[in-house]
């Protein structure tokens, strides 16, 4: 379940109803879960906890529709945002639209681990290794990597590219923190119990030293 409580349909503003409305017809999302693509959809039920915030993300993913990239670029880039930054549920919806935006099932099977793959062009290698740039290594991006993205994108289409990723990642680690939809999921680091009747390991560094 989500960290935080969903606004049900009932208590929710006029302008999240609306925004419920075209997401889920007339259910109320919070009492009958469940989207086209499969999620839950207690991403939209959690953050109209803040409607202007809501609002402001729409905004953002309207915004993102108008840029000079193209939807191939544009969904390699954010499919391979989600895997680097760890969220399910970002790298699950933008497989499915970078299916819709005509990547093959090859390239997207193959994003994990593209920088071994020999399926990515030298345009698409520039722009996955620019989304990894900002996502794994915070924005610390190489003069030769930058070159190269300018022999593959405007100036312009780098701003926009550099919004679209740096977007994503934000959406990404706050889905996680707040486990909302495909990351609700529990912590696997954690400390395994010695096995019943086995002694307890007090001091297990001189137990694997010689």
């Amino acid at each position: 379940m989500p960290r935080l409580r969903q606004v049900p349909r009932g208590a929710a503003p006029p302008a999240v109803v609306e925004t419920y409305q075209r997401l889920f017809g007339d259910r109320d999302p919070v009492a009958e879960p469940g989207t086209a693509t499969g999620t839950p959809g207690n991403w939209w039920t959690v953050w109209a906890l803040t409607p202007d915030v809501l609002a402001h993300a729409q905004a953002g993913f309207s915004l993102l529709r108008t840029f000079r990239l193209t939807p191939q670029q544009r969904e390699l880039a954010l499919t391979r945002t989600g895997y680097a930054r760890g969220s399910q549920f970002v790298f699950s919806q933008h497989c499915k639209a970078a299916r819709h935006a005509g990547i093959s099932e090859e390239k997207i099977a193959a994003i994990p681990s593209w920088s071994s793959s020999d399926l990515f062009d030298g345009d698409e290698r520039a722009i996955l290794a620019y989304t990894d740039a900002l996502v794994l290594e915070g924005g610390r991006v190489s003069d030769g990597l930058f070159t190269r993205l300018r022999q593959v994108l405007s100036e312009e289409a780098i701003i926009e590219l550099s919004y679209t990723v740096c977007t994503y990642d934000l959406h990404a680690t706050i889905s996680k923190a707040r486990r909302l939809e495909y990351d609700d999921v529990p912590e696997r680091v954690v400390e395994i119990p010695v096995p019943d009747g086995a002694a307890t390991a007090s001091d297990i560094m001189r137990q694997i030293s010689r």
